[in-house]
């Protein structure tokens, strides 16, 4: 599994009321070495003891109604042994935005950084973090690990049906590895719809991903690796995957992925892969593309996210008819747009983009 509730012992937490007041609180620990050689059944408990906040309401308007943003980013073990973040930047004005889409107080962007940088390093300083490995280098880091940042909202006290002002930020780290289950291949069209318009698709709020979940999980007990979400009015045009932005290489020769709008999450890695396959000469078009569309003139698909990178999508199957891409395997562009980022997150080749920031 990608993620696991397996939080390290350094946390963020900013308050707000009136003004954000941070701090950074350190859970109970051992060394990492120490703890892996616990008895499971005590070392279950210590790293559970790290999962919860003892001050923090039971019931609050984050517990009852989903009413939430968060963020995920990684921190990603350097060539050169050290340790750098990708992109945060970018988050920070999405959670930022996100914030601002409910109504919360906007948590500020430099804070968000600096928080984050600051939780990895004492995170590192404690010897919580993967190290770099040049085994990574044989499958281009597919099942490389990472930290794993995730900053979220958790609002004040709370029954009725409401809006937070005066919301924690608390930010969180763990280790994370390879996205999909290993043995599921593909993608299908789901029934479900993920967004409507007017709606919360454009934010990264948590109620979103109830949807996306089950989705997901209906794929997989169908044999699926990914599901693929329909617009909601016309029930025609593809919007995303389950959790993450969607990318069809035509026989033309154009590049597509559906244009983010208030149904389609702005993601950051679709942006840095918009911006590596511009800079290869591939036309990109940020449009709307038809369900039928994709699976007649597609040569390769591939997803992107945070925690996917650019995973290839082998076929997609829609109302019981299967398309699929580049021959059933990984395609050329797709291989090279996630060899690329991949090489340039974890310090094999030079950032000339300045994307990665060094705890």
């Amino acid at each position: 599994m990608a993620f696991l509730l397996n939080s390290y012992p350094a946390v963020y937490r900013a308050k707000y009321s009136g003004a954000w007041k941070e701090e950074f609180i350190e859970k109970p620990h051992k060394t990492q070495a120490e703890e892996s050689e616990m008895p499971e059944a005590e070392r279950e408990r210590l790293v559970a003891s790290r999962n919860y906040f003892d001050d923090m309401p039971l019931v609050s308007y984050s517990t009852q109604y989903g009413l939430s943003v968060f963020e995920g980013l990684k921190a990603l073990p350097q060539k050169d042994g050290g340790l750098a973040v990708f992109r945060p930047g970018k988050n920070a004005a999405r959670f930022f935005k996100s914030m601002k889409g409910l109504y919360m107080p906007p948590f500020p962007e430099d804070m968000f950084v600096k928080a984050c940088l600051e939780v990895v390093r004492r995170n590192a300083t404690l010897g919580f973090t993967p190290k770099y490995s040049q085994d990574w280098e044989k499958d281009s880091f597919s099942t490389a690990d990472a930290v794993y940042i995730r900053p979220f909202t958790y609002s004040e006290g709370g029954v009725g049906v409401k809006l937070s002002g005066e919301p924690w930020v608390v930010i969180v780290c763990t280790t994370v590895g390879a996205y999909f289950e290993p043995g599921l291949k593909g993608a299908v069209v789901s029934e479900r719809v993920r967004a409507t318009p007017k709606g919360t698709g454009w934010i990264k709020s948590a109620s979103n991903y109830v949807i996306s979940a089950m989705a997901k999980y209906e794929a997989a007990q169908a044999g699926f690796m990914e599901c693929v979400y329909l617009d909601a009015v016309e029930r025609k045009y593809v919007e995303e995957g389950s959790s993450c932005n969607i990318f069809f290489y035509l026989k033309s020769g154009e590049l597509v992925t559906p244009e983010p709008g208030d149904t389609i999450l702005a993601g950051i890695t679709r942006e840095s892969i918009i911006e590596l396959a511009r800079d290869r000469g591939v036309n990109v078009s940020e449009r709307r593309i038809s369900i039928d569309e994709a699976m007649s003139e597609s040569r390769e698909c591939f997803v992107s996210g945070t925690a996917a990178g650019a995973t290839p999508i082998e076929s997609l199957t829609y109302n019981g008819k299967t398309a699929v891409f580049s021959g059933g395997r990984c395609g050329d562009l797709t291989a090279e747009i996630h060899d690329t980022i991949k090489a340039i997150q974890y310090g094999k080749k030079p950032d000339t983009k300045g994307w990665m920031v060094r705890v």
